[in-house]
């Protein structure tokens, strides 16, 4: 099985090495990884980020025979700004346009979400950014420095509850969310976890008591069982 990780960042430029320590946690247990490179906000707005992630999981499928992969059991993931590129590369499906690798499905078996940004509707849904929403800000830069406090469509069109819907063709959800998260508040996950669960969607939510946004309690023994377990 194959999992195709994307690398929060705010959705500026990722540090790709962040999470290798992790994610190597899984090749110990024979999983092939992937980690996605996207277009950061600098280069090319929302929804550039999933779009290229969807292209990475053509290319790992693409390449199966070299890396070993089982097509058939390919999963995408990631944490923060990459847990919402990963989350908008199984809802945004028309691509046409920019799929590198025609005739390669960009389909995931499921998704799994670190504490991911998947959310622009809540107030405070990042509750220490003082320039929430505005053109500064790493939500307002990736939809190409715009004032979101003054474009609410673009705000749904960033956020995963507002384009999910009964007939929307969702791969099963993993999600994971620290109870004290000080850069996206936990509500976003509880919130999307909601919607997905009022669609009848195959959703899971864990939320782990005390954790900020980010951190080795995110990949101990329990949590890599977890995931194991959902990618099995």
């Amino acid at each position: 099985p194959c999992l195709v990780y994307v690398q929060g960042s705010a959705w500026f430029a990722q540090n790709l090495c962040a999470k290798i320590g992790m994610l190597a946690r899984f090749a110990e247990k024979g999983y092939v990884v992937a980690i996605v490179e996207y277009r950061h906000s600098g280069i090319a707005p929302f929804p550039s980020m999933p779009l290229d992630t969807r292209n990475a999981i053509r290319f790992m499928k693409l390449h199966a025979a070299e890396y070993k992969v089982d097509q058939n059991r390919v999963y995408v993931g990631g944490d923060s700004s990459g847990g919402h590129a990963a989350m908008f590369s199984q809802i945004f499906t028309d691509d046409a346009d920019t799929d590198l690798y025609h005739g390669v499905s960009a389909d995931a078996r499921g998704i799994i979400s670190f504490y991911a940004a998947s959310s622009m509707m809540l107030d405070d849904g990042m509750p220490s950014t003082p320039n929430h929403h505005l053109p500064d800000s790493p939500e307002g830069k990736a939809m190409g420095g715009v004032n979101l406090r003054e474009h609410p469509e673009l705000c749904e069109y960033m956020s995963v509850e507002c384009n999910v819907h009964a007939d929307t063709p969702l791969p099963k959800v993993l999600m994971f969310h620290g109870s004290k998260d000080r850069t996206i508040n936990p509500r976003v996950s509880v919130v999307i976890y909601q919607k997905l669960k009022s669609l009848g969607k195959d959703v899971q939510l864990y939320i782990l008591d005390g954790a900020d946004h980010g951190g080795p309690e995110f990949w101990d023994d329990q949590i890599i069982t977890i995931i194991e377990a959902f990618m099995q």
